[in-house]
């Protein structure tokens, strides 16, 4: 039985249009059979053996990044059925999706297995940054990779909101090839091992005037930036004044008892 409009997963956005669509019932039933809150044994195995993964992450004002992750089976280590963590590897310092993390902790991943099942796995959840100092705290298991460029600079641990399926029906089935001789450059500043100019945007740099990033400055609320109360401390202010007041007035007898109940009463 499909669960109610307002608990179903998804945004406000993607019920409307399923309403206006006519998909309603057939999204109901992708919800319904497909998408958990954690991940069940055959996901935790699948993410397990993963050697790469896309990441989706937005900042605070809704500017969107995405990005491939990769590494041996088991960089992606899952700890239990509602958490996952991948360490972070030296790369270009622009720390985009991290970026985005500190402000903004909602991240998507995407698996996807080209080479045995043809299949794919979403998980959507929050993620936080921890140092590797502190995971190998708490988790002293963790194996030492022996790769310096695989050593983690830090750890993003995503806490699972919601796991479901990637169909397989447009998903090529791939052969996965040796490497080079020399083996995958990990952590390399080699600028032909990284790819080179490849797209020719290195070759167009001395025809643009120089890169003058937008400063977007941390809007804070106004309580915040005056030391005034919060909104949640004024409510409250605000519903103590109503109800002394309504304490203070003499019940009308025709309208009998209306005295305060409580909220959700």
């Amino acid at each position: 039985m499909t669960a109610d409009f307002r608990e179903r997963p998804g945004s406000d956005g993607e019920h409307e249009l399923q309403e206006r669509m006519g998909t309603t019932a057939r999204a109901g039933k992708f919800y319904d059979e497909q998408v958990l809150d954690r991940l069940n044994a055959r996901m935790r195995e699948f993410v397990a053996r993963q050697e790469m993964f896309f990441l989706a992450t937005s900042d605070q004002h809704g500017g969107c990044d995405s990005t491939y992750r990769a590494g041996p089976p088991g960089f992606l280590q899952v700890f239990d059925d509602r958490t996952l963590a991948y360490p972070e590897y030296r790369g270009n310092g622009v720390l985009a999706s991290l970026g985005n993390i500190v402000e903004n902790p909602h991240v998507g991943m995407l698996m996807v297995d080209f080479l045995q099942g043809r299949i794919g796995l979403h998980v959507n959840g929050r993620a936080r940054i921890v140092s590797d100092e502190e995971m190998r705290r708490a988790r002293p298991e963790l194996p030492v990779d022996p790769v310096p460029g695989r050593r983690a600079q830090v750890w993003v641990e995503v806490t699972v909101e919601e796991a479901y399926i990637h169909c397989a029906k447009h998903i090529p089935h791939l052969k996965k090839v040796p490497s080079e001789q020399r083996g995958r450059s990990w952590g390399t500043d080699e600028f032909k091992r990284k790819g080179g100019d490849f797209f020719g945007a290195a070759a167009e740099a001395r025809d643009r005037p120089p890169y003058q990033p937008r400063r977007r400055k941390r809007r804070l609320p106004s309580w915040a930036q005056t030391g005034q109360p919060t909104p949640a401390a004024k409510w409250q202010r605000s519903v103590e004044r109503l109800l002394a007041v309504r304490a203070r007035r003499q019940p009308d007898p025709e309208e009998g008892d209306r005295s305060f109940q409580g909220w959700f009463s």
